[in-house]
């Protein structure tokens, strides 16, 4: 995939609060980071700042290969049954098979707001592996899902990983992965 990831002294300011500066990484093939810390302290600017969709307050970014971002906003119309809110981004993604790698197949034909939140994300899923971006950007993959759902995310990161992707996964909850550890401080004083 030819993946690479860098992040280059950024910081992160939200009005007049600066949540974080001096952060560095570089993610290349195979690699991940698993970023923690405090609600409020960043994570998801962080996310949103690799992803492109959020300047830094100073620092630069620099991306090599396709980038799926998987957040809260999974993408889904409500109103349509899943199959038919999937279908919308066929043209655009390739998710022939995801339903059914991500356990859902069998969901198709009910509406995206009658979901779980679990299956939401597990719907999510499906629209990441369908981009297939080499680099994941994951803003809290694992909430709302069941055991058998955390199992799944973390054997998808590792098969990403093991594709030549990288990723970058903020979460609270532990991971089975070999990401390094990348902890957001408490105050960025």
């Amino acid at each position: 995939m030819g993946a690479s990831l860098i992040a280059t002294d950024l910081a992160c300011r939200r009005g007049e609060r600066l949540l974080f500066r001096g952060l560095s990484l570089a993610l290349g093939p195979g690699e991940a980071a698993h970023v923690t810390g405090a609600n409020g302290i960043g994570k998801s600017s962080l996310i949103r700042i690799l992803a492109g969709l959020l300047q830094p307050f100073s620092g630069a970014v620099e991306r090599s290969g396709a980038v799926g971002l998987l957040d809260e906003r999974h993408a889904l119309d409500g109103a349509v049954p899943l199959g038919t809110a999937l279908a919308f981004w066929r043209d655009l993604d390739d998710a022939e098979d995801a339903l059914d790698r991500v356990g859902l197949k069998q969901l198709a034909d009910v509406p995206v707001r009658y979901l779980s939140t679990g299956q939401k994300k597990r719907a999510a899923l499906a629209r990441l592996l369908g981009q297939s971006a080499s680099i994941w950007l994951l803003d809290e993959p694992l909430n709302g899902l069941d055991n058998g759902g955390v199992e799944l995310v973390e054997r998808l990161i590792a098969e990403h990983l093991a594709d030549g992707g990288l990723a970058v996964i903020a979460s609270h909850q532990p991971l089975a992965s070999n990401a390094t550890a990348l902890s957001l401080p408490e105050f960025a004083a």
